[in-house]
């Protein structure tokens, strides 16, 4: 990923590089785009492009990481909004059995952590995508969601970049930012693997 941002880089300039980087967050949430590329959308363009930031001089690491963070919350504020405002058929229409095979894991998901999912969701690549217009469709609070999506969206947007930056500008950091970022990789997982042990749970105690 990092190898295919410099090129990108190198054919296009810093502006052009901010802007895709971006976008590309923005729409992977806001668009779907996330549920089909989501490697492309999602931790590991962050890690790459911080990276890369880390390399080259003309690129700033703020400017990539609070651009980063403001588009994931944008990105999830357009996906709450349509499932508020499309209800349950906006998501019954997204594809195939996969799809909403993900929907229902995300239901279960927001009914076990509701205000908690909206955060956790952001570092599991199927959560970050469904969560937002399932809490729009679950008729969160506004107010509420908001909150929620600013924590998770600034806090995985924001941190993940700036690992990938220390990576590449200090050899000493170098082994810390990649165990902070096995950890935030890791706690994806637990979290992934809790929902699922709480919803067979919850299965089982219901009546036959």
């Amino acid at each position: 990923m990092a190898h295919d941002l410099a090129d990108f880089l190198g054919d296009v300039g810093p502006l052009v590089f901010y802007l895709a980087v971006w976008g590309l967050v923005f729409a992977g949430t806001a668009l779907f785009v996330g549920v089909f590329i989501p490697f492309i959308t999602g931790d590991s363009l962050l890690f790459g492009a911080g990276i890369l930031t880390g390399t080259n001089p003309e690129l700033s690491i703020w400017v990539l990481a609070i651009g980063v963070g403001v588009a994931a919350v944008l990105g999830d504020q357009v996906g709450f909004w349509l499932g508020r405002r499309l209800g349950r058929p906006y998501l019954t229409r997204r594809g195939g059995r996969w799809v909403q095979a993900g929907v229902k894991r995300a239901e279960r998901f927001y009914e076990l952590f509701g205000w908690w999912s909206v955060v956790i969701s952001r570092y599991i690549p199927w959560g970050r995508v469904f969560i937002p217009p399932i809490a729009g469709i679950s008729a969160m609070s506004y107010w509420r969601f908001l909150s929620a999506n600013i924590v998770g969206a600034l806090s995985w947007g924001v941190l993940i970049t700036v690992i990938g930056y220390f990576a590449a500008v200090d050899p000493g950091v170098r082994p810390v930012a990649y165990i902070v970022a096995g950890v935030v990789i890791l706690a994806s997982l637990v979290a992934g693997i809790r929902a699922w042990v709480l919803d067979r749970r919850a299965r089982r105690t219901l009546p036959e």
